[in-house]
């Protein structure tokens, strides 16, 4: 019989702590290689009632919302994400830009960027297809 640990150093906790580590990692190298390609960046990690935001960028009159996913291979990253998630990533999307009417007018789109260990970043523009 398993039974959880209470404990602060769990062997659960120290993964979940560099899960968390590496999230970060990859949300600064996205950041860095969007702003390479001409975006300017928003917001990172920003907060809805719908979930988590990784990052918002603006290029022209194109908004985006990146969600960055780190996996072992550029393949494992794609398969990651799904529908669902990318139907939660809209609707905290629409609450965000409706907090912001200054982009109002702006082209949305849901992106996606890959991260994987030595692989150049993935970028796919309107990579997220929600439900």
């Amino acid at each position: 019989m398993h039974i959880p640990s209470v404990f602060p150093f769990s062997r659960q906790n120290r993964r979940r702590q560099r899960s968390e580590r590496l999230g970060r990692v990859a949300e600064l190298i996205a950041a860095a290689f969007l702003m390479l390609k001409g975006y300017r960046v928003l917001a990172r990690r920003a907060r809805t009632p719908y979930g988590e935001l990784d990052l918002i960028v603006v290029r022209g009159r194109r908004l985006a919302f990146i969600e960055v996913k780190y996996r072992s291979t550029l393949e494992s990253a794609s398969k990651s994400v799904g529908p669902v998630q990318a139907a939660r990533m809209a609707r905290a999307a629409e609450h965000w830009a409706w907090e912001h009417s200054a982009y109002r007018g702006h082209r949305f789109g849901l992106d996606a960027l890959y991260i994987a260990p030595w692989h150049l970043p993935r970028h796919l523009i309107d990579g997220l297809q929600p439900l």
